[in-house]
């Protein structure tokens, strides 16, 4: 599957994975170290906290959890396929992931915890968007699947098997994006607090209002 996605497609990958991992920065020091790229540990803490926790804190991770979902069903809305083609509606979705983060940089910093709620719609958005495009091949929000992958490409090596250059290549890009991403988000959020999260905002925008006039002037 990954060796039919166009060439550019490691560059979006990285970009989306630097997005990701900014917003998750910010958010494990800002949203009382919780995470909002990946529910993994939002799933957990809610089963713990459930037994050991205020019913706020219990509704406050099940509004992260629902976030994550809303913001992936806007995405199944808007792309019908997982064919990655020019005139798909990728625009809308950065569009939208653009003003959820917008949105949740404005509530943060009002001192509003729902806040949380949009940073993890924006994230889910932008992982079903990648999902999509690449047929649940690549994820950009979270990088468990791709070390998972990683560990099943060096055993495979081990066995003989050959290297699959093109979804390493991939693979080493998302990671570094994702990486990258939460060296950035943190140095701007000890700086800027929650007014660090316009800077992703600002690039989502940006890629939306690029991909809108390539994609039109090439269809």
């Amino acid at each position: 599957m990954i060796s039919q996605l166009p060439k550019w497609v490691e560059f979006g990958a990285f970009i989306l994975a630097l997005i990701a991992g900014y917003v998750n920065a910010i958010g494990l020091l800002g949203f009382e170290h919780q995470s909002v790229s990946h529910l993994s540990g939002t799933a957990t803490l809610l089963g713990t906290g459930i037994l050991n926790s205020s019913s706020t804190n219990v509704l406050h991770l099940l509004g992260v959890l629902s976030s994550f979902l809303v913001g992936a069903s806007i995405t199944g809305f808007l792309l019908h396929d997982s064919a990655l083609k020019l005139g798909r509606h990728y625009d809308t979705a950065l569009f939208f992931e653009s003003i959820l983060l917008w949105v949740s940089a404005w509530l943060l910093i009002s001192g509003s915890f729902y806040g949380h709620f949009f940073a993890s719609a924006a994230c889910g958005l932008q992982n079903a968007l990648a999902t999509t495009y690449s047929g649940a091949v690549i994820r950009t929000t979270h990088v468990t699947g791709i070390f998972t992958d990683l560990g099943i490409m060096i055993g495979a090596i081990l066995r003989g098997e050959a290297l699959d250059t093109r979804k390493a290549k991939l693979f080493f890009f998302i990671i570094t994006g994702f990486i990258s991403g939460g060296t950035a988000g943190a140095m701007f959020y000890t700086k800027y607090q929650f007014m660090a999260l316009f800077i992703p905002a600002s690039i989502c925008l940006a890629i939306s209002v690029t991909y809108h006039v390539y994609a039109k002037n090439h269809s």
